[in-house]
């Protein structure tokens, strides 16, 4: 494929992928800036690149994007391999990538992509991070959640902080059970909701539907403290990796 074609290509990836178009010329000549539209942050820098800066013989132009690797000793590796080069002029942790056929495309696409999360601000990362498990609290005290998944497979609760559609929630049902008792996926969230008893204040919900029950003597808050290092859910909280595993099985 000609670089141009490479170039259209990938424009229509980033396009598609992140709604994201070249809106102005960079501060260099040949250079056209992709900015993210919430903090302003160049994330790929399109270029016509002199050769010599990138450390090539002759007064050739290469098609290339620039992009920024999170991880700088990564960078000096790519740097080294064919259709790599150091990300002039922006600097250590930035890379330069052939657009002239050098590099698959599929590669040079999750280059850009690890570049855009690496600039990203911490609100679009979050938007953009894969599905997340977590344990969720349930106090039977307040609400029968046994009966609740009884009486239909999918109910509403209390969003927690962080949590979005495709995300997993392991309930973890309080005392006298103290025990994770059923996994569900969180299928709508953002549901208005506003309720505030002194106790327990609400002002969204989830919507969540209940993919598997695990037996009461399974994953009590003994067997969670001892094998996984979960010794109190007092709110929405991350899954370890071991537990993510045996929860699995």
């Amino acid at each position: 494929m000609k670089a141009g074609g490479l170039r259209e290509k990938l424009l229509d990836y980033l396009k598609h992928t992140y709604g994201s178009v070249p809106e102005r010329p960079w501060r260099r000549p040949g250079y056209t800036a992709l900015e993210h539209a919430d903090n302003g942050r160049t994330f790929a820098l399109l270029a016509d690149a002199d050769a010599r800066g990138l450390g090539l013989s002759g007064d050739s132009q290469i098609d290339a994007v620039i992009v920024k690797v999170s991880d700088q000793f990564l960078a000096e590796s790519l740097a080294q391999r064919e259709g790599f080069f150091r990300g002039y002029p922006m600097g250590r942790g930035w890379v330069s990538i052939s657009l002239e056929g050098d590099v698959p495309f599929e590669e040079i696409c999750s280059w850009v992509s690890e570049s855009y999360l690496a600039t990203a601000s911490a609100a679009e990362r979050e938007r953009l991070r894969p599905p997340k498990e977590w344990i969720v609290p349930a106090n039977p005290k307040y609400y029968d959640i046994i009966g609740a998944f009884d009486a239909a497979d999918e109910i509403e609760w209390k969003q927690g902080r962080g949590m979005r559609v495709g995300d997993t929630a392991f309930m973890y049902v309080a005392a006298p059970y103290s025990a994770i008792l059923f996994k569900c996926e969180v299928t709508e969230t953002g549901i208005p909701f506003v309720y505030d008893d002194g106790d327990i204040r609400m002002r969204e919900l989830m919507r969540i539907r209940l993919l598997k029950r695990y037996d009461v003597d399974a994953f009590t808050l003994d067997v969670l403290a001892r094998n996984h290092g979960v010794t109190t859910v007092r709110g929405p909280r991350g899954v370890p990796a071991s537990l993510s595993e045996a929860l699995a099985r």
